[in-house]
């Protein structure tokens, strides 16, 4: 294949640093998706949250995150992605003082809220900069590539770097780790990254802020609740509302020439088929990682700190995945290797339909298979539909690729964690209710039971588990068969614009200048 971009200007040493210093950010942002897991029983014993206090400690941040995506990125092509990253960064550390301090379930809620709002700076930004900084189409692939592996890892780094830090600190030290990384960010990002904006950006549409919001937090809490409740009546409606405002803010986009997100993005062939790829990624991948939490802890019976040692192992096949899958890219049409990398995950998924109540290593196989064309799979296609977008848009697309993973691993476990449930609870159906509603309730029954009643209770329960796992399992394995057919037909072709001659001119030598992209 011959590289569109041959003419642009090769990333150096510098460019390379000031990436590294990029992808802390984002560890940050993806392990906050995680760490509480372990800090929750300290955070109750010190705080005594109310029930649904403590499902708005975990979920607060996720819900913030998710729902400003889309506004952060339109802001950051405005006034910048440098300097939307300080802010982002700044706000991140003070929260994160704040949460690990909080003296009330109240002030760690809305501290964690802050966090979700920073993450949401900090995410599209650090993705839009890489694209900017890597204007050659292999180097960029490259650091794209690690710069999805560094996310995709991030979260299972989160669990145990939490149960690490426990062993030796109280419960606000999984915050406070996150401010001398911010400090260092804040020191070296004005030095090393230079500012990109959009010249020419036009008003920023405030109305849109609320709708887009409306639009996407609606529809993420009903997948969740879905995935942990079940089919109710309340977050089904939640997902027409979310809808019926996502049809709105799509309306309003399509009409106004000063749009958050700008129509000219899905002018671009590849584009709007890349975030939806993207979606089925996050789909694939986050259904996964339901059942394989669930199995290591409930079926096998381990521990949360061991279960979070063994969930990392899959990582060490992801670290490589990505950068081969790079390089494979550079010789072979990507259509294909996208394609290549949905095979590799429906096979993933495959192993995981053989797994039985103990099958340890066949479980981490299949999960390390899935995780690594998953990877595949976003990376490439984040740097297609990257490229592909104007380079003064890169925040909107950054956002929306982003927006697209969070409906879809929210969809991804509420649709496969639905099937899984459906199927447990059809094995247990002469079960007393307890036992039958949720694996977790199955356990807690066992254990109050005792004895031979209580391991045959336990037996049952596990066997109807894995029986619903494999069913979800099949129905991921036909879902990334077709996504791959769909890569194949949709993306082949589809090849990055060369950049344009202002953004082939190398950065300052400062790093501080504000080059302008036309």
């Amino acid at each position: 294949m011959t590289n569109p971009a041959a003419t642009a200007h090769l990333a150096g040493r510098r460019e390379w640093t000031a990436f590294t210093v990029l992808v802390l950010p984002l560890l940050l942002v993806s392990m906050d998706v995680s760490v509480l897991y372990f800090a929750i029983p300290a955070i109750t014993e010190q705080l005594d949250p109310s029930a649904t206090q403590q499902l708005w400690i975990f979920d607060s941040y996720a819900f913030a995150l998710s729902g400003l995506l889309i506004t952060m990125g339109s802001l950051g092509d405005r006034i910048g992605r440098r300097k939307l990253l300080l802010i982002g960064a700044t706000a991140f550390g003070l929260a994160s003082v704040g949460a690990g301090y909080a003296t009330s379930a109240e002030m760690l809620i809305a501290c964690r809220v802050l966090l979700g709002i920073g993450g949401a700076t900090l995410m599209p930004s650090t993705l839009a900069l890489v694209r900017n900084l890597f204007q050659d189409a292999k180097q960029r692939g490259q650091a794209i590539a690690i710069w999805s592996g560094a996310m995709t890892g991030g979260i299972a780094l989160g669990s145990v770097l939490s149960g690490v830090m426990l062993n030796h600190f109280y419960w606000g030290s999984v915050f406070l780790i996150n401010v001398p990384a911010m400090l260092l960010l804040l020191v070296l990002v004005p030095v090393l990254v230079p500012e990109f904006k959009d010249p020419a950006p036009g008003r920023f549409d405030l109305l849109s802020v609320p709708l887009s919001m409306a639009a996407v937090l609606p529809v993420v809490y009903g997948l969740k609740e879905i995935a942990a409740e079940g089919f109710e009546p309340l977050y089904l409606g939640c997902l027409v509302v979310g809808l019926a405002f996502g049809y709105v803010f799509v309306r309003r986009q399509r009409t106004r020439e000063d749009a958050m997100v700008s129509r000219a993005l899905f002018q671009r062939r590849g584009f709007g088929a890349g975030i939806g790829l993207n979606t089925i990624a996050a789909f694939a991948m986050m259904g996964s990682a339901y059942f394989t939490t669930q199995y290591l802890q409930s079926v096998l019976g381990m521990g949360t700190l061991e279960a979070a040692l063994w969930s990392l192992a899959p990582s060490v096949v992801i670290g490589a995945a990505a950068p081969v899958s790079a390089a494979l890219a550079q010789k072979v049409e990507r259509a294909y290797v996208i394609a290549g990398g949905f095979a590799l995950a429906a096979t993933g998924f495959a192993l995981v339909s053989l797994v039985d109540t103990d099958s340890l290593w066949l479980l981490l196989t299949g999960a390390g298979v899935l995780a690594s064309g998953i990877v595949t799979v976003m990376s490439l296609v984040s740097d297609m539909a990257l490229a592909s977008a104007p380079a003064e848009k890169a925040g909107s697309a950054a956002s929306l690729l982003e927006t697209g993973q969070e409906f879809g691993g929210a969809l991804g476990m509420a649709v496969l964690g639905s099937l899984g449930t459906a199927v447990y609870r059809s094995d247990l159906a002469d079960s007393e209710p307890a036992v039958r509603e949720t694996l977790g309730g199955a356990v807690a029954t066992a254990h109050q039971l005792g004895g031979a009643a209580g391991e045959q209770v336990l037996a049952l329960a596990r066997a109807a588990f894995v029986h619903g796992m494999q069913y979800a399992a099949w129905g991921g394995t036909a879902l990334l068969l077709a996504a791959a057919v769909l890569a194949a037909a949709l993306m082949r072709g589809v090849e990055a614009p060369a950049p344009p001659a202002a953004e082939q001119a190398p950065a300052p030598a400062n790093g501080v200048q504000e080059p302008t992209y036309n």
